[in-house]
């Protein structure tokens, strides 16, 4: 074994051109994994960087520094009127106003003295730094996202809304209660923290079964192999369209996600539309399984799935949709496909699937070669990245709402937060093994390999431009895994009808949205393989808004890319083949 065989993302590699011993790449390896656990899994390092970067630029910019100093006298002199105006007498408008979508100082009680001073001095110096951050001549625009990033935490932590003391929302509960919510709040504290140690789900998360109250939907698991269960979800129809539908859903999280209580199940909503609904669950890898590979979830997953509903339904196109990395995966194998001439695909749906990186969102400030050289030690040690490492960071991300409001409302004002089938599935998370999630870091986030045309299956390359299937593209209004605008660049990759929707919510609940359910809203547009190519804000001025659920639309646009009404299809395979193996939801989506 060479050294370079510890990067699976890398060129492959020989004795004869290595550069090192593997017995010398392993002792960093297990430097770097050990000192993750000390530095919660953030590269020191990148960190470092990013901050020199921005310190030793703005040391060097005399006039940004300026521009800094005149800002803060400014700020003060704002703030300064503002508590003038409030002496005088009540009704003095606010000298900043919270961001959008930040609700810690929308009560009045936070235009009372002196709550005011302290809301209306964090908002400024929030500003500030904001402004301190940004537009540093010089620095590389990673490391200004990181900078600005850390900084956005550490104000964070020190707000107001987040003390016993200077919230007061958290006071007058206090009073009123006598302190009843802060010991409440304690006994809420002292069970999340041993559920946590225990390694337990959330409280409530227990009142949502797998197979019970979600991922309810009748149908047998079909086939089973080392990484996938394939499920085929039973007609309720007395007809179905002769296309079935395959969902490859990502591996990130469970696949049920689309299939969640019986009111806002996707599945179950295809399947009452007349659909022959197949969908991929998949298995949770342990650290055996550290070796599967980007490819392995291909053929594994996409092809094997695709494979058996091809003998279960002979001679059928099929209409393909994935969501998240399965819709980047099913991109790949599609693309794959096309170039060797496999025409089983009837037509192609990405949901807040990404397939050019270039500007993959906030996630990007986890992801460089420092990072993600540090990740990749971890899971060398651990031979798979731990669901908990994935969970941390895409609650740093919306810190706000996902870790100082749950403080706020669970711990100080001493109340709980109920479980919805939403929270109990994003707490229900797997493992990713070593290989493939090196693989996809490096190859698709720093590589962009995709969007280039350099990923390679069978030796040879797969070019998205091949793809001649209709495509339906849903993106997501506040999507910070999937960026809208990423998800869009899709069409500057292929050389096809692409159907594009932009869906109110984030990267779940707007995929996760039913007929029916209140304030749900999109916008949808058809570019045909010979119109012009136009801009993200083109098309949202060009495109039609609708008020709704796009679940209506993509089953009208599947109607019309379908052959007809049929029967319904026996479970599984026919006569001759092996019987359905379970029942849904399977065995694999019980695994911890």
């Amino acid at each position: 074994m060479t050294a370079t065989d510890s990067l699976p993302s890398g060129p492959a590699g020989t004795e004869a051109d290595a550069l090192g011993l593997e017995a010398f790449a392993a002792i960093d390896r297990m430097r770097e994994a050990l000192g993750a656990q000390l530095s919660g899994g953030l590269s020191p390092t990148a960190l470092a960087l990013a901050f020199f970067d921005w310190s030793a630029h703005l040391a060097a910019a005399p006039g940004k520094r300026s521009e800094l100093a005149w800002k803060a006298a400014r700020k003060t002199g704002r703030l300064m009127s503002h508590l003038a105006a409030c002496g005088l007498g009540a009704g003095a408008p606010a000298c900043i106003d919270p961001l959008p979508g930040d609700d810690r100082f929308r009560s009045e009680a936070w235009s009372q003295y002196p709550y005011n001073v302290w809301s209306q001095s964090f908002l400024l110096t929030q500003q500030w730094w904001h402004n301190a951050t940004h537009e540093v001549p010089g620095v590389t625009p990673h490391h200004e996202d990181v900078v600005a990033f850390a900084a956005r935490q550490l104000l964070d932590m020190v707000s107001p809304a987040n003390s016993p003391f200077t919230n007061p929302e958290v006071v007058a509960k206090t009073v009123e209660a006598g302190g009843a919510n802060l010991v409440s709040g304690f006994r809420n504290w002292i069970e999340d923290a041993a559920r946590q140690a225990a390694g337990e789900p959330p409280l409530g998360a227990e009142d949502f079964v797998v197979g019970r109250d979600v991922a309810a939907t009748q149908g047998k698991v079909v086939l089973r192999n080392h990484l996938i269960e394939l499920i085929q979800y039973a007609p309720t129809t007395e007809t179905v369209q002769a296309e079935p539908i395959l969902i490859v859903p990502a591996w990130i999280m469970k696949y049920y996600i689309l299939d969640l209580s019986p009111q806002n199940s996707l599945i179950r909503y295809l399947v009452a539309q007349g659909h022959t609904v197949f969908c991929v669950s998949w298995r949770n890898p342990t650290a055996a399984d550290r070796d599967l590979g980007l490819d392995d979830y291909r053929q594994l997953g996409v092809i094997a799935a695709l494979d058996a509903i091809a003998a279960i339904l002979p001679d059928r196109k099929i209409h393909a949709a994935g969501y998240c990395l399965g819709g980047t995966l099913l991109a790949i194998a599609a693309a794959a496909m096309a170039r060797a001439g496999d025409a089983r695909l009837a037509s192609l749906t990405l949901l807040a699937a990404q397939t050019d990186f270039t500007e993959p969102g906030e996630l990007a400030l986890f992801i460089d070669h420092s990072q993600v050289r540090l990740l990749e030690s971890m899971m060398w040690n651990r031979g798979y990245l731990a669901s908990d490492q994935m969970a941390g960071a895409f609650q740093l991300l919306r810190s706000n709402d996902l870790i100082w409001s749950r403080l706020v409302h669970d711990y100080l004002m001493g109340e709980r937060t109920p479980m919805i089938d939403l929270m109990a599935w994003n707490a229900d998370s797997t493992r990713m093994p070593y290989r493939m999630h090196a693989e996809y870091l490096r190859r698709l986030y720093l590589g962009n390999e995709l969007a280039a045309g350099r990923i390679l299956v069978d030796g040879r390359p797969v070019v998205l431009q091949n793809l001649r299937m209709p495509l339906f593209v849903v993106g997501t209004e506040r999507d910070h895994v999937a960026p809208w605008r990423s998800v869009y660049k899709v069409h500057g990759l292929t050389d096809t009808e692409v159907t594009f929707v932009l869906a109110s919510g984030g990267h779940n609940a707007g995929i996760v949205s039913e007929p029916g359910h209140p304030h749900r809203r999109f916008r949808i547009a058809t570019l045909g393989h010979d119109d012009t190519s136009i801009s993200p804000d083109e098309w949202v001025e060009r495109s039609e808004a609708r008020e709704g659920s796009w679940w209506e639309s993509w089953v009208g646009w599947l109607a019309v890319r379908s052959s007809g009404q049929v029967p319904p299809p026996a479970m599984g395979y026919a006569e001759s083949g092996p019987a359905p193996l379970a029942d849904a939801p399977g065995t694999y989506v019980l695994q911890r």
